[in-house]
Formats: structure tokens, C-alpha cells, sequence
């Protein structure tokens, strides 16, 4: 399988600590009851722009902080930045069960691209999810992604394609689309070998994935594919261009920063040949909307993505688009990954995939 991830240097005597020491609190807050928790963040409720913060998230950005941790690019050297990602989803992995899960590779512009295909149970024609992982374009891979894959799998009962595509800065804009892309029209052509049914092939991604996913959406229309029977997009980049009031609000401790948007950006676009009012890298700033697939459309409270993503939705929405858009008031960005910690994230993860289910039964 081809790897988009780059050795990463041995994580010094300290980051090993941080990351056990966190890994342990993360796999407890499910066990710790709602009152206890409140104890232990001593009573206080965060409360911003009308949205009070989810306790359990309170609680583990609470625990971030003591541990000296800020934001997805704390470690300003790239290898870094990825390994301490990959540990932290490690510490607290729960590999759900699914019919199978297997490896193999598709064939991209470059090269094969590597994948993960779920399968599950009593999955003969159901629909096939096409994911694509967050992570800012330049970290994150298949097994930082792998539960949330396999509760997508799981909870709603299709297959899905997890897509290792380039990552920046080794590969800059839009070499990782066009992975994506591939990746989706491999998909199309080869659902049923898989076992899916190859009428309900959707598109679906968190953060910079849900870029990938609503950028694919857009090229199989301007190409004449077949479109996605749907795009289900979490708190997806939708916009580098412009600035908006929630990233101002949520600039700082609330899991992704501000500086985590400019490090990622200037290591996805600086050196593309791209700017960042590009449609090929900002679809809010496509001239045309209009044709696109449904799309189910998932934001959070907490999040400095967020106006965006209602931006998103409201734009889709103008030019005839049938959207669902459904935002989490309590939750901060990256709650696909953090609902094995119980809360509100476990509640809005299993809401979502129950709307994705809804919108597939009815393709």
C-alpha cells in the first residue's frame, strides 16, 4: 500500500508521558458520571456566542492544557505534528467490530493510492461511503481515522472506502484531490465487486476531508461522472480565503486553533501554484453551485470552521441544492473522533450517521 505518512522521529521522554497520561483520561470519561465531571472542571460552564460547551469536551481540553497541549500543529516539525496525532487517536482506540477490513490500493494520477475497504454485516447491496480523513491536508491517515470509519461502517450499515491520499507539504494543492478524486470513480466502477450497490456511492469527510469530499462532488459534475448519491460533510474547509467571526470566537483552546488553519494552509497552498480564493481548493467561492449531489452538512458550536460550513450550506442551498444542516451547539471541532469519549460527541456522531442512513435509504 502506498503511504502518505512520513517516518517520524522517536517521540522524546516527555511526549511519551503527556501521551499516556492523556491517553489514560481519555479512556475514562466515558466511565465518569455527567455530576462528577462538573466537579472536576470545578462547576464552571463555557458559554460563547449562546452554546454552552460539552462537559465531557470541557473536560478533555481541560486535561490538554494541563498537559501543556494546544491545537493540531503544536509540533511546528511536520513528522511531529503527525506522530503526536497518531498517538493521541491510538490512546484511546476501540476497534469496533465489523464483517472485515481490508487493504488494498487504486489507482491514482501518480501511482496507487492506498485504501481501506470496511465491510458490514449482511452488507450485500448496501450503499458504499467513500471517505476521505481530516487533518488540514497534511496529517492524519487511514488508522487515525480507523473507529470512525468503522462506527460509519458499523452504526450505518454501508461500506466504506477510506482514501490514504497525499498530504502537503511532500504534495501540495490539489495533488490530494486528485487522489480523491480517483479514488471516487474507482469506487463507482468497482462498488459491486466490493458488494455495495454501485447506485448508492456517496462521498463523505471530516475537516480537510470534507473538503476533499465536497471538491469531488463538484469535479464529477463539471466531468460528467456519475455524481455521489450524496456528500456528507463534518465541519469541513470550505473557504481558505476569507475570515470569519467563528475563527475569531474559537482563535484558541477549543482543539483546533487558528494557527492550526494558517500552518495547515500555508503548507497545503504556499508553493501550488494556487491561491487560496481557488474554487479548486475553496468550493464556497465556485461561481455555480447548482447540479450538485444532496448533501448532509454537520458543524459545530465550538468550532473556528463553523461559519463557514452555514455559509456552505446556505450557498448550496441558493442554488437549488437539497441540503440537511444540522449543527452540534456543545461540540468542538473533530467530534467524528471523539465520540468514544462519550457526550455530546457520541450523541451527535450517532445522530448523523442515522441522517446519513435516512438520506441513503431513500437514493
Amino acid at each position: 500500500m502506498a503511504s502518505t505518512v512520513s517516518a517520524a522521529p522517536r517521540p522524546t521522554g516527555r511526549d511519551r508521558v503527556v501521551t499516556a497520561l492523556t491517553g489514560v483520561t481519555l479512556r475514562g470519561l466515558p466511565r465518569i458520571p455527567d455530576p462528577v465531571k462538573r466537579l472536576m472542571v470545578g462547576g464552571r460552564r463555557v458559554v460563547i456566542d449562546g452554546n454552552t460547551l460539552d462537559t465531557t469536551l470541557q473536560l478533555m481540553l481541560a486535561g490538554q492544557k494541563a498537559a501543556g497541549l494546544d491545537g493540531l500543529s503544536s509540533k511546528p516539525d511536520v513528522a511531529m505534528a503527525r506522530a503526536q496525532l497518531s498517538a493521541a487517536a491510538a490512546s484511546f482506540k476501540q476497534a469496533i467490530a465489523v464483517a472485515e477490513v481490508t487493504n488494498l490500493s487504486v489507482p491514482g494520477p501518480a501511482g496507487p493510492v492506498g485504501a481501506r475497504h470496511y465491510r458490514p454485516v449482511d452488507g450485500a447491496g448496501a450503499p458504499l461511503v467513500v471517505f476521505y480523513h481530516g487533518g488540514g491536508h497534511v496529517i492524519g491517515d487511514l488508522d487515525t481515522h480507523d473507529d470512525a470509519c468503522r462506527q460509519l461502517c458499523r452504526q450505518g450499515r454501508v461500506h466504506v472506502l477510506s482514501v490514504d491520499y497525499r498530504l502537503a507539504p511532500e504534495h501540495k494543492a490539489p495533488a490530494g484531490n486528485d487522489d480523491a478524486f480517483a479514488a471516487y470513480l474507482w469506487a463507482v466502477e468497482h462498488a459491486a465487486e466490493l458488494g455495495a450497490d454501485p447506485d448508492r456511492v456517496a462521498v463523505a469527510g471530516d475537516s480537510a476531508g470534507g473538503n476533499h469530499a465536497a471538491l469531488v462532488a463538484l469535479r464529477a459534475r463539471d466531468d460528467g461522472a456519475r455524481l455521489p448519491a450524496l456528500q456528507v460533510l463534518f465541519y469541513p474547509v470550505v473557504n481558505y480565503r476569507d475570515q470569519t467571526r467563528s475563527q475569531a470566537l474559537f482563535a484558541q483552546g477549543f482543539f483546533l486553533t487558528k494557527a492550526d488553519l494558517h500552518w495547515f494552509a500555508d503548507h497545503y497552498l504556499t508553493g501550488s501554484g494556487l491561491d487560496a480564493g481557488d474554487p479548486r481548493v475553496s468550493p464556497l467561492l465556485a461561481e455555480d453551485l447548482s447540479g450538485l449531489p444532496p448533501a448532509l452538512l454537520l458543524t459545530a458550536g465550538f468550532d473556528p470552521l463553523r461559519d463557514e460550513g452555514r455559509q456552505y450550506a446556505e450557498a448550496l442551498r441558493a442554488a437549488g441544492v437539497m441540503v440537511e444542516h444540522r449543527e452540534f451547539g456543545s461540540l468542538v471541532h473533530g467530534f467524528l473522533n471523539f465520540f468514544p469519549l462519550g457526550g455530546g460527541s457520541a450523541r451527535a456522531t450517532a445522530e448523523a450517521i442515522s441522517a446519513m442512513r435516512a438520506h441513503l435509504a431513500r437514493t
